[in-house]
């Protein structure tokens, strides 16, 4: 090979990633926030020209939409009337909804699963007689208001249980008396979903988990459900990087889920920025360079590559389990009187205007017109990096291949070789000790006779 050839190489690689988007792909956001948003001044746009946020997300490709329901809380917002709003305005513009059950006033997550102030004093029995009757009065409603959704959340980020302290588990809470309260809890709100469903509704169910990067956690949660006799349709999970993880690790769990469980499964929250400047004096999430994927920029371009890479790794889940994704707050800009802590992770700038990463969603080719790009071949990132002197490189087949993976300086030399030989379809991954080779960058290239792709990598010593 040239140099010339190589550096050829080398830029469309760095500067592509071949996606096939999948017609059946869920393409979702979470806009819980908009109603809020609108009623205190907050403006989209696209083109300079004012638009509604959920026309912008149809008319580029977004296909579903959750919404999070709190039980009573202090602002109004997120409560069942404001949710049958939105879901009146998605359900007009063609797409479907997700309703995320909270069974809280306010946040319910992993460091809070607080219970609705009402039910405070209740024993645990009539705990769970509520979340049934919560559970089965809000499906009722709203369907008396045609406006049904087609999945449902029974809970928001449970790993630690949920209604706490009645259905914690995990830690101090890891007894069997707790996890027979958490499992209750739970089939009383799928009881009530099956009840509307035998009334000719077709409402699937999901667990959610936060642990999108952690094989362990999730295993144990779902194991306990199914020695408990739980029954759910989806596996649902949440994926930030600063909190999940690198990207092998989603890309390992999601694996390990889909053959351990045969389940379907969604990532019902991402998200990833495209600065890490601020508009407002509310605190970032995210605002530190450290909080970032290697190789994923906070810009504009690394958002949108963030996005075409958790599409890639959707669709490449085993036994092809891999549902969708939802973008979390996509439309959670600060306004005059509502800051936002998310404003950098959004799809709009600063002044309310849509980033070209929307164009992510976008269905394009759809899979029934090209059967073979089902799956896609991908070459991840490797972590960390930079590195002194292993890091691991991971890489995911759609079919059995002979393989070679090779790295090379910056002239264009090649100075291992790290593989050669067949491999199965799926992910795989490969540990490098360049203890022998100076401080540098270097570049890494794997290559099967319909595939080829190339990184950089930084060696530090």
């Amino acid at each position: 090979m040239s140099m010339r050839t190589f550096y050829i190489l080398i830029l469309v690689c760095l500067t592509s990633l071949t996606i096939y988007p999948q017609s059946d792909m869920i393409r979702g956001v979470d806009v819980s926030f908009l109603k809020k948003i609108e009623d205190n001044n907050g403006l989209f746009k696209e083109n300079g020209v004012g638009k509604d946020a959920l026309r912008i997300f149809k008319d580029h490709g977004v296909n579903y939409v959750r919404l999070r329901l709190w039980n009573n809380p202090s602002d109004g917002y997120s409560n069942l009337a404001s949710t049958i709003q939105l879901a009146k305005r998605i359900k007009q513009m063609g797409m479907q909804w997700l309703l995320d059950f909270h069974y809280s006033d306010t946040w319910a997550d992993p460091a809070h699963q607080t219970k609705p102030a009402a039910w405070a004093n209740l024993t645990t029995a009539a705990l769970k007689d509520s979340v049934y009757s919560f559970t089965k009065n809000t499906l009722l409603t709203l369907k008396q208001e045609n406006v049904l959704p087609s999945m449902v959340q029974i809970g928001n980020e449970i790993t630690g249980g949920m209604l706490w302290n009645d259905g914690r588990v995990g830690g101090a809470y890891e007894t069997s008396a707790q996890w027979m309260n958490l499992t209750e809890l739970l089939k009383k709100g799928l009881l009530a979903v099956q009840e509307i469903n035998a009334e000719g509704a077709q409402i699937k169910t999901i667990i959610h988990l936060d642990a999108g990067g952690d094989s362990s956690a999730c295993k144990w949660f779902l194991d306990s459900l199914a020695a408990h006799n739980v029954q759910y349709d989806y596996i649902g999970l949440s994926y930030y990087p600063w909190w999940g993880g690198p990207l092998y690790k989603l890309t390992a769990n999601l694996s390990m889920l889909a053959n351990r469980y045969n389940k379907e499964i969604l990532l019902a929250e991402t998200a990833y920025p495209w600065t890490l400047q601020w508009n407002d004096n509310t605190n970032n999430v995210v605002g530190q360079a450290s909080q970032l994927l290697p190789g994923y920029p906070a810009t504009v371009e690394g958002q949108t590559s963030f996005l075409n890479v958790m599409k890639s790794i959707i669709r490449n889940v085993p036994l092809q389990k891999g549902l969708g994704f939802f973008y979390w707050e996509p439309d959670w800009i600060s306004t005059a009187a509502f800051g936002s802590g998310w404003e950098n992770l959004a799809l709009f700038d600063f002044s309310g205007e849509v980033l070209s990463s929307i164009h992510s969603f976008e269905q394009g080719t759809a899979v029934q017109d090209n059967p073979a790009a089902k799956k896609t071949f991908l070459l991840m990132q490797n972590y960390p990096n930079p590195f002194n002197p292993v890091t691991r490189i991971d890489f995911v087949l759609p079919e059995r291949a002979f393989v070679i993976l090779s790295i090379y300086n910056q002239l264009g030399q090649k100075t291992a070789q790290l593989l050669s030989g067949e491999k199965e379809a799926g992910l795989h991954s490969i540990e490098w000790n360049a203890n022998k080779l100076a401080t540098g960058v270097y570049f890494y290239e794997l290559r099967t006779a319909q595939f080829r792709a190339v990184k950089k990598l930084t060696l530090i010593k």
